[in-house]
């Protein structure tokens, strides 16, 4: 028999023989459903796409109220997500005088509905915040909090002096362009007639990096072309962002980041936020449950001898009447295909087709470096997470895939307001250097 030398060496042996015979019970499925409703409660959820409509900032139709979108203040709460990224919008126009104006009064209509709903319509309910301090003394206080993004820096014609002004009213991220190109850079939507305007940034684009740095605005990787982010990435004192992009290598579509373009973004100290967007998750997944659904909504029209219109360029083109005429009559083919979904042969994208990409993205850059946003309201959602009312479940997935509190903070929000700080300090920094 072994005689132990000392008192520790006896516990150490006592504590073995206690651990290695009483191993703790399996965590059954309700108490990791618990576990992970306190991370979900704990941790600053942070969506960092959603786009708007200012026809839902009116006070006869608003936020506040149960609308039938994506987000809303009350599916926000009913889902726990604490902030949401409004999103200042363009489609790309001509690059001329009339199209540049048209851009900005619709940027300034876009910033001032999201200024309406947080200082009259709701302040009681949400508040803008412009720092990373703003959002977590917000959520503290048991409010909402809504950021500022804009898509397309079309808005910003000609004038660089506009990239100030769209700071000052609360920009904190802004693409150089959207799905077409811009006076600031290439779209990704070249790659589908291999026409450029400037092999990656315009010369006005590289001006316009160098303000968005000076003034503590993140660069948004999510639209311009491949050449425009690693120029930008190459140029920029600061990290940057892509709002709305998953991982090109999981799905070949071109709104989606490549491996050499997230290798630099890592470099460069910046996040990607995935996106919930079906088609840019899964497409051939996707693509085959879309025909099966349609396929259903035909052989339902049919029965009921409705005709429905396919074409959505078709239904733009009716008159107001028309259109309103045709969606009143195509209604009860839509609420019997709903009912009759159980019939569809085919798996739609879901959650965690979603976690799929997060976790090739944590693996190929790092924890540090990935994010989450949805893209609600402007084409995204997905089986699961189809508006704010159903965010848990995300959190629910990260939690089954095995990521910590800690990880799932990060994910959330931790590091996208990371790189707002390091962005802000930057221009501190710059403005400080000019004196």
């Amino acid at each position: 028999m072994k005689i132990f030398s000392s008192r520790l060496s006896y516990l150490l042996v006592v504590a073995l023989i206690l651990f290695t015979g009483c191993q703790p019970a399996e965590e059954t499925e309700e108490q990791l459903i618990e576990r992970a409703q306190g991370i979900h409660e704990r941790v600053i959820t942070l969506d960092t796409h959603d786009d708007i409509n200012i026809a839902n900032f009116t006070e006869e139709k608003n936020y506040t109220m149960d609308l039938d979108t994506q987000i809303t203040l009350p599916k926000m709460r009913a889902g726990g997500l604490d902030v949401t990224w409004l999103v200042v919008y363009t489609g790309q126009g001509d690059l001329d005088d009339a199209g540049y104006a048209a851009a900005y009064e619709n940027a300034i209509s876009k910033f001032d509905a999201i200024h309406w709903l947080a200082e009259e319509k709701a302040p009681e309910q949400i508040e803008i915040a412009y720092t990373s301090d703003d959002v977590r003394r917000i959520v503290s206080e048991g409010k909402l909090v809504a950021m500022i993004a804009i898509e397309n820096a079309y808005p910003v014609g000609l004038d660089i002096a506009n990239i100030a002004d769209f700071q000052a009213r609360g920009g904190r991220y802004m693409s150089l362009s959207h799905n077409g190109h811009s006076q600031f850079s290439d779209s990704n939507t070249g790659e589908r007639d291999d026409v450029w305007l400037y092999e990656g940034l315009s010369d006005f684009g590289k001006q316009a990096i160098t303000e968005m740095n000076r003034v503590g605005i993140m660069v948004d990787l999510s639209h311009p072309s491949k050449k425009s982010n690693m120029q930008a990435m190459a140029l920029s004192r600061a990290p940057v962002m892509a709002s709305h992009s998953s991982a090109r290598s999981m799905n070949d579509v071109s709104r989606n980041l490549d491996d050499e373009e997230l290798m630099a973004l890592k470099e460069n100290g910046g996040v990607v936020q995935t996106v919930a967007f079906r088609s840019y998750l899964n497409t051939a997944k996707n693509n085959a449950y879309q025909e099966a659904v349609t396929a259903l909504r035909e052989e339902i029209a049919a029965e009921m001898g409705v005709e429905v219109i396919s074409n959505r360029g078709e239904l733009r083109q009716m008159s107001e009447e028309d259109r309103d005429a045709y969606m009143a009559a195509v209604a009860p083919v839509m609420e019997a295909a709903e009912a009759r979904m159980g019939e569809v042969d085919a798996e739609p994208v879901g959650v965690t087709d979603f976690v799929d990409h997060i976790d090739y993205l944590v693996n190929l850059i790092g924890i540090d470096h990935v994010g989450i946003s949805s893209d609600f309201d402007g084409g995204g959602g997905i089986e699961g997470w189809n508006d704010a009312s159903e965010t848990f479940n995300v959190t629910l997935e990260l939690v089954r895939r095995g990521y910590s509190e800690e990880e799932i903070g990060k994910i959330w929000s931790g590091n996208l307001l990371r790189v707002l700080d390091d962005v802000q300090a930057v221009a501190a920094q710059i403005q400080a250097e000019q004196g």
